[in-house]
Formats: C-alpha cells, sequence, structure tokens
C-alpha cells in the first residue's frame, strides 16, 4: 500500500470532517475481511497499518492452551514455549502471515467496505449535527413531492415534511425557500431522517423568539401556545417586570412585529393575550377578542363558567367553537360560556362572589393596532 494512503486519509479528515482514526479503523476492519475471504482463512487475525510509510502487516492471533482443540485458533503451551520460552498458558500469540500478494487483493475486496464505513461515518456526523437542533427553526429548499411527504433539502441532510405536518392551503413550490421546526431525528439503515412541521406549537413559539428581541433575551416569557395550524392561533405571554407591557412588545409598533410572522404563516390570525396566575383573569384574556363579565370558576373541576354580553355570545364561541376552544387549551382549564340573559335566568348572574372584568381593561391588546394596518389579527368570527 503506498505512501498516497496518507494523503488521502489527510484529504477525507478536511473535506468529509471524518477522523482518521476511524478511517484507518474502517481500512483495518475490511483488511482483516479481505484475507479471510481470498486466502480461506478462519484464524484470528490481526492487521496492523502503518501511517508512516503506509505498509501493512497481517498476523495471525493463536491462545496458548494446555490441550489444543482447533489448531487455527489455538497453540500448546509446548510449541509456543519453542517460539519464545516466555509464554504461558492464557496469552495470545502472534505470528506474520502477510501473503505476497495480499496488498493488491486487499485494495481491490476492501474498496467497498472502506467505502460504506465512511459513508456512515459521514452519516453519523450529519446525526449529532441535526439531533442538536430538535425543537429549533431552520431554513430550507423544497425538493420535491411525493404522496406521503414534502423533501425539504437543509444542505447536508434532506428533511421529511410529513402530510399531518403541512398546513392545509399551504402551497409549496419545488426550490421555493421554506422556515420548518425540527420535531424528530432518527437513524435510520439510509442515514439520519429529519422530520420537519409547519403546524407544530414550537414553530410559533421560535417565530416570536426571533422577532421580539424581549422575548429573546427572557425580558418576555411565553407561557402557553394554542394552534390551530393556518387558521388561527392564541399565544399568553407575561413580563416579570410590572412596567413592561409583554403584548405591546410582541405586537410591536403598529403591529409591525406580530404582522412579520402572520406574513411566514400565510395569513395565520395570531391572538396575543396577557398570561395571569388567576384564572378568571387569564379565562378572560384567553377569550378576546369577545368582550367576558364575569367568570365562575370551580377549582376542583378545573371548569370555569364565563358570562359575556348576548351580542357577544356568537363571538365568544367562535366559528366551529374555534376561539372556544383554543382559549380552553391555551389556559388548560375547561370553558363554558354562557349569554348575560341565560346566566341572569339561570340566578347565576350577577351574584355577591362575582367578579366583574371590565373588557376595556382586560382585552387592552386593541391599544397596540393600527386600524388601517391590514393585519387583521382580530377578526371578527360572528357568523
Amino acid at each position: 500500500m503506498s505512501s498516497d494512503l496518507l494523503d488521502a486519509l489527510t484529504a477525507l479528515e478536511q473535506q468529509k470532517g471524518i477522523s482518521r482514526e476511524v478511517i484507518v479503523e474502517a481500512i483495518e476492519a475490511a483488511l482483516v475481511t479481505a484475507y479471510k475471504r481470498n486466502f480461506n482463512q478462519a484464524q484470528n487475525v490481526r492487521v496492523d497499518l502503518n501511517l508512516d510509510n503506509g505498509s501493512m502487516l497481517v498476523y495471525s492471533r493463536k491462545d496458548v492452551v494446555d490441550e489444543v482443540e482447533d489448531d487455527r485458533l489455538q497453540i500448546s503451551l509446548e510449541d509456543a514455549k519453542d517460539i519464545n520460552p516466555a509464554y504461558e498458558i492464557g496469552d495470545v500469540l502472534e505470528q506474520e502471515v502477510t501473503p505476497r500478494n495480499f496488498g493488491r487483493i486487499a485494495a481491490q475486496t476492501a474498496k467497498q467496505v472502506v467505502t460504506q464505513r465512511v459513508r456512515e461515518a459521514e452519516r453519523g456526523i450529519i446525526y449529532e449535527e441535526y439531533v442538536d437542533r430538535t425543537d429549533d427553526i431552520v431554513n430550507g429548499t423544497i425538493e420535491r413531492q411525493d404522496a406521503r411527504n414534502i423533501y425539504v433539502s437543509l444542505g447536508k441532510v434532506e428533511a421529511a415534511l410529513p402530510v399531518n405536518e403541512q398546513i392545509q392551503g399551504e402551497v409549496y413550490k419545488p426550490q421555493s425557500r421554506i422556515r420548518v421546526y425540527i420535531t424528530k431525528v432518527e437513524r435510520t439503515t439510509r442515514g439520519p431522517q429529519v422530520i420537519v412541521s409547519r403546524t407544530h406549537p414550537g414553530l410559533l413559539r421560535r417565530l416570536f423568539e426571533m422577532e421580539v428581541p424581549e422575548i429573546f433575551e427572557g425580558i418576555v416569557e411565553i407561557k402557553s401556545i394554542a394552534r390551530e395550524a393556518g387558521d388561527r392561533s392564541k399565544i399568553s405571554v407575561h413580563a416579570h417586570n410590572p412596567e413592561i407591557d409583554a403584548v405591546g412588545a410582541c405586537v410591536g409598533a403598529k403591529g409591525a412585529r406580530v404582522q412579520n410572522i402572520v406574513n411566514e404563516l400565510n395569513g395565520e390570525k395570531i391572538d396575543i393575550v396577557e398570561w395571569s396566575e388567576d384564572p378568571i383573569v387569564f379565562v378572560a384574556n384567553a377569550l378576546s377578542p369577545s368582550k367576558v363579565l364575569d367568570v365562575i370558576v370551580n377549582e376542583e373541576e378545573k371548569s370555569t363558567t364565563v358570562v359575556v354580553p348576548d351580542y357577544q355570545l356568537s363571538l365568544a364561541i367562535g366559528k366551529r367553537g374555534q376561539n372556544a376552544r383554543l382559549a380552553a387549551k391555551l389556559t388548560g382549564w375547561k370553558i363554558d360560556i354562557k349569554s348575560e340573559t341565560d346566566a341572569r335566568e339561570a340566578g347565576i348572574f350577577p351574584n355577591e362572589s362575582s367578579r366583574f372584568i371590565a373588557a376595556d381593561d382586560n382585552n387592552n391588546d386593541s391599544d397596540f393596532y393600527d386600524e388601517d394596518v391590514e393585519y387583521d389579527l382580530y377578526q371578527d368570527d360572528e357568523e
């Protein structure tokens, strides 16, 4: 084996990022396989690859025993002492058995094995790179599509965007750029498999972290997200410093920050509400843009009854119950919505223990929206 081997090892190390030790191990394993296959040998052997001059030697390995049962794998103590008196029972005796024409045969036979081992090492590097990026947002290019997946090139690897992770109605054109959220990275026989999503709530979280410096720096915290991808989402935020307006920071001047996120999600409506540890306040906020008159809490069942003005009932429930459903997911509380008239007839509103919540006090998001800006975040849901 010529000294060109050293140059090849160096090139692979620099170009593929694979350590020399990994490549040498692959070559030695391939040479052992080549020796046994081409010379019909079943004994234990070891290949010593000399990186200084590119030479190689094959050594047979035999266990020193009292009584030989398999002369291909064992040698008697008496025969071992004839070679070197220092051998004892349990030692391993090595003898060079390199065939004269082994270099040519080994090079031909080992090529495929070495290539496979190098490919596996490359896949391992790619896996380690992307497994650390799980729950992260990445940019990619749409490559192709089949019945099950859309395939997105992330550079070193092609990620799969399954049908159930695609936003309904969103058009995916080949060679177009797209932002996706990495949900899972798996090892497979064909290399690392990266699964990405456009519907995961984590995508919305990462977009806000990228767009809102206060969230990225930890000044404003995202407490919860409820999302029906492609249609509408709700997100609750909280600032530990009472002087900081968490909702206003997320919305941005004239809605610029949240509008960038809406554009990225192709018009998905986003309700940003103030989180509160008080379930009465939080549930009322979560039902935005509906006005809320009162919230009655059942701690044992973790359920609430919300009273809204009669003319706001359909808005509070939303199309196909979407507003109420998202509010329940956002807060973690069951929500039963009643009109003011029905609540009065049932005798639950008003009462002495009721806490009246003025809509202007807790649905204050409108302060941060400019009516002239067409981002339409709080669309009227009445039909």
